[in-house]
């Protein structure tokens, strides 16, 4: 017994300083690795690594954009009332009108050697007499004028007045090919500091909830008031997006910021350059986006997509084969979350062209292949100006036809719609609102301007109308 306890007694051992040994070799071998992973950069490149180079051939393609404008007003908020007119006399001198000089800053991006430029719209929006200076990152400035505009979209292109020279220019990136996760820049003028560059990342793509009728970018790089019209640039110094929106609730970065994607971008800079409009399809169908009671409805559990709830006799969708019911989940190859994405696909697709759509119908997959139509013409019988003794003097109506429930994203199919209300008419007092469909003048149902201009003539101690807004039907009365 001796023996064997002896024997044992030393295979215990040897096993205690084989573990101890791998041990001990464990933890050097961790310790080179960690020296290994801690090693001091042994380059200066390696050292100096930053955006700088995309910094440098970015830069001097985005601008400063200055907006000044003259407004005439009076000296006196009296002077053209007639009220204060009967007391001092017609020939009064309230004083002389005087210019009030308004101005605006934001940020723009060159995109062509001759001078085109990308800005916001509400950057250049203003009143009266506008004038319009950009200022290059090497601070020579030049006169710009705009070429095109689109309020929908937020876009302005701007056009460097005068000059024959090259510019330098950004080139456009495919907005498509982002991903979340990508590395981006944000270029532009905050707060009117200087050109500033700030980093970040893409954090998500096709926000459509921002504005109603855009699909934006999103992005934590900081982005401030000045930065409107300035860009957005991937890792190879191009234009991925043009930055326009920020969400705060003090003015300044929170972190979620908006670009407009530069494939929409590209075809509002090449019609403007060709001299025409953007034209955007028409699918010839109302879309409503998913939500939780139409899912449950329709019976899905993904609360996603865009429902079609109309299709018009005669349409693209009519021709495609699109039934009321059908949920679109995909433009081609790519998912769309609600109706604003849809439209945004089937723009950058273009007119003339065929898609892909991927329905859902009654549980099933579908692909449904539709051509991309021009919107049917509006006619000039179909659209007035009002005016006389009547609530709707002041504003401009339309017969409301397909593409004008689209543009206006209408409940109502039937009626007379209010397009604009000139300011200080009757009907702006009143209320009455763009999107206005006029349904009812007393028991009258309007069906178009054929039905509503002889009701509109006859004198009225009260004024009856139904109007439907936003879907929902409102009675007024309105003393003749």
């Amino acid at each position: 017994m001796t023996m064997e306890r002896r024997a044992i007694r030393g295979i215990v051992a040897g096993v205690l300083c084989f573990s101890v040994l791998a041990g001990a070799l464990v933890m050097i071998g961790l310790e080179r690795a960690d020296a290994q992973r801690r090693v001091v950069p042994q380059t200066r490149e390696a050292v100096q690594s930053s955006f700088a180079p995309i910094v440098k051939r970015a830069a001097p393609a985005v601008v400063n954009v200055y907006v000044s404008s003259r407004v005439r007003q009076s000296r006196s908020p009296f002077a053209n009332d007639p009220f204060f007119g009967r007391f001092f006399g017609d020939d009064y001198d309230f004083g002389a009108p005087r210019e009030r000089v308004q101005s605006s800053l934001g940020s723009g991006v060159i995109v062509s050697a001759d001078g085109v430029i990308v800005t916001n719209t509400h950057v250049v929006k203003a009143r009266g007499k506008t004038e319009i200076r950009v200022a290059l990152s090497d601070q020579r400035e030049f006169d710009a004028k705009v070429i095109a505009q689109d309020k929908k979209t937020d876009i302005a292109i701007l056009k460097i007045e005068g000059n024959g020279e090259d510019f330098p220019f950004m080139r456009f990136a495919n907005s498509d090919r982002l991903e979340v996760g990508d590395l981006v820049l944000a270029i532009g003028n905050p707060f009117g500091v200087g050109q500033t560059v700030t980093s970040g990342i893409v954090s998500a793509l096709s926000r459509s909830q921002v504005a109603s009728e855009a699909v934006f970018i999103q992005t934590d790089a900081a982005i401030n008031p000045g930065n409107s019209g300035g860009a957005l640039v991937d890792i190879r110094g191009r234009l991925i997006g043009i930055n326009t929106a920020i969400f705060s609730r003090s003015g300044g970065s929170n972190g979620i910021g908006f670009a407009i994607p530069s494939n929409l971008v590209r075809l509002h800079v090449d019609s403007a350059v060709e001299g025409r409009k953007v034209e955007r399809p028409w699918l010839g169908a109302r879309l409503q986006t998913m939500d939780r009671d139409m899912a449950a409805a329709l019976g899905v559990s993904r609360i996603s997509g865009a429902v079609v709830m109309r299709v018009y006799d005669g349409g693209p969708a009519e021709r495609a084969g699109l039934e009321v019911g059908d949920i679109i989940t995909k433009v081609d190859k790519f998912d769309v979350a609600d109706a604003r994405s849809v439209n945004y696909r089937m723009t950058t697709r273009g007119v003339g062209k065929r898609s892909r759509l991927t329905v859902l119908r009654e549980g099933r997959e579908l692909v449904v292949p539709v051509r991309l139509a021009a919107p049917p013409k509006l006619y000039k019988k179909d659209f007035r100006n009002l005016s006389g003794g009547h609530p709707l003097d002041g504003a401009r109506v339309a017969n409301v036809v397909p593409r004008i429930v689209e543009e206006l994203e209408l409940d109502s199919t039937k009626g007379v719609v209010v397009i604009s209300v000139r300011r200080r008419s009757v009907a702006s007092r009143l209320g009455f609102r763009r999107g206005d469909v006029i349904t009812h003048i007393g028991r009258k149902k309007i069906r178009s301007l054929e039905d509503l201009e002889p009701m509109l003539e006859r004198r009225r101690r009260v004024w009856r109308m139904t109007i439907n807004r936003g879907g929902r039907d409102l009675d007024l009365r309105v003393p003749g």
